[in-house]
């Protein structure tokens, strides 16, 4: 299940989510580097003990890409966090659009503490998690799954991260994980999938989709979706060297 944080201290991630888009105090401790986009590590204050930390990812620190509409990738990230609550999994942290800030509206998420174990250290372990990120990329169409995306914390859990390349209306999907080209999805899954499917169709996260994503790209995350669901369909396989985002970590 989506957004259990191993730190006791931290709070459960309905609470997250309130306070990280209402706590007055932001506090930026520093710039966290090697990111494609300006990504802040930050404190929101008053909370005890010593702020509730998180990663802050500002829309005008967002660098101009040829496929994704300008200052858009927050708003997907968040759209991935709410998916995931729907769906059950992947892991990824507590995640809000955050107006409040000293550069202006973006996303902000949950920190996670974690070691340096990533999934191409990890592959043969943890299969069950891996197909459910994988699978997740598909339906977000994923045009960045970096192995360093995949964080483990000090209980042995996956946290997924990084999702501002996703949603996109065309074939997108970029990744490291193929570990399952060509096997059909598990039951279980289908079960999973097919109750986030009807969530979008009305209800809080329909209207969680409508504020952060495009009708067009609502509707192929639908579209998408139900493909999955077809009797037929086989995780991809990669189709080109294009198919493994680089550097691959």
């Amino acid at each position: 299940m989506p957004g259990r944080s191993s730190d006791p201290a931290l709070p459960a991630p309905e609470a997250a989510e309130r306070l990280m888009a209402k706590l007055p105090e932001m506090r930026l401790a520093g710039i966290l580097h090697g990111a494609s986009n300006y990504t802040f590590l930050a404190t929101l204050a008053p909370h005890p003990p010593r702020g509730l930390r998180v990663v802050y990812k500002p829309a005008r620190g967002e660098s101009p890409l040829w496929d994704f509409e300008s200052r858009t990738l927050y708003k997907r990230e968040v759209a991935a966090y709410e998916l995931s609550k729907v769906i059950g999994w992947p892991r990824i942290p507590a995640t809000v659009v955050r107006r409040r800030a000293p550069h202006g509206v973006g996303m902000v998420q949950l920190f996670v503490d974690s070691d340096n174990r990533h999934f191409l250290g990890e592959q043969s372990s943890f299969r069950d998690t891996w197909i459910r990120v994988a699978l997740f990329d598909v339906i977000t169409n994923n045009a960045d799954r970096k192995s360093g995306h995949c964080l483990f914390d000090a209980e042995d859990r996956v946290w997924v991260i990084d999702h501002g390349l996703t949603f996109h209306t065309d074939h997108k999907l970029r990744t490291v994980i193929w570990d399952f080209a060509g096997e059909p999805l598990p039951g279980e899954l289908c079960d999973d999938v097919e109750r986030a499917l009807t969530s979008l169709h009305s209800g809080a996260v329909s209207q969680a989709m409508a504020r952060l994503l495009s009708p067009d790209e609502v509707d192929m995350l639908r579209r998408r979706m139900r493909g999955v669901l077809d009797p037929r369909w086989r995780f991809p396989e990669p189709t080109s060297a294009w198919s493994i985002p680089w550097p691959p970590i």
